[in-house]
């Protein structure tokens, strides 16, 4: 596995790989975060889904709720998620995410990860709804854990990004059409972690 280096000492780490490009910001607002993670840890509606895989319904190893304009439903592994209104919070992390990707979001999935044991698999950001190319915003507030990503073709091996507490990475480019990522578990101690994916929808 490939280490990709960040330095978040610095405003941004640049990443440059083929078919997508990645940003990488931290601390991405001036206070600790610390108060957001808790706003967002006691205010958000965190529901337990499930999934469907190979037929089967699976819980899915994290809690979420997915906030956007009225229009935004989303779609995945056979879920519907019905928008709730942004609040406050959101709406003020969503502004300053539009600000540092040049790029419109309207709506934002969020992810609880409580510990070690809870995770994501492969997958990419590529449903039908977020158009060709999305521009993907991901918010990282708690403990630091481990990004990988992987090029759907070819043979190259994961490489890995660790995301910290305060910062965002921005995926851009063609990087969902060509590449996976995914939150491996740990064995690791390690805390809560609640990650913000913003998107965009757009109107029919």
């Amino acid at each position: 596995m490939k280490p990709l280096a960040a330095n978040c000492d610095s405003l941004s780490t640049s990443y440059d790989i083929d078919d997508g490009h990645m940003d990488l910001i931290c601390p991405v607002i001036d206070e600790s975060g610390a108060d957001i993670y808790d706003t967002l840890e006691n205010t958000l509606s965190w529901r337990r889904d499930s999934i469907r895989v190979r037929g089967n319904l699976v819980e899915i190893p994290r809690l979420q709720a997915w906030y956007g304009e009225a229009h935004c439903f989303y779609t995945y592994s056979g879920l519907t998620l019905a928008p709730e209104p942004f609040p406050p919070v959101l709406d003020r992390l969503r502004n300053i995410a539009q600000d540092l990707a040049k790029a419109p979001f309207n709506c934002v999935l969020c992810n609880w990860y409580r510990d070690g044991r809870d995770s994501v698999g492969w997958h990419s950001d590529n449903e039908p709804e977020l158009g060709i190319n999305p521009v993907i915003a991901s918010y990282s507030f708690g403990a630091t854990r481990r990004f990988l990503i992987k090029p759907k073709k070819g043979r190259l091996r994961a490489s890995a990004i660790e995301l910290p507490h305060n910062s965002l990475l921005i995926m851009s480019g063609a990087m969902q059409h060509h590449w996976n990522h995914q939150v491996p578990k740990t064995e690791k101690p390690v805390g809560g972690r609640i990650n913000l994916t913003f998107r965009y929808i757009q109107d029919k």
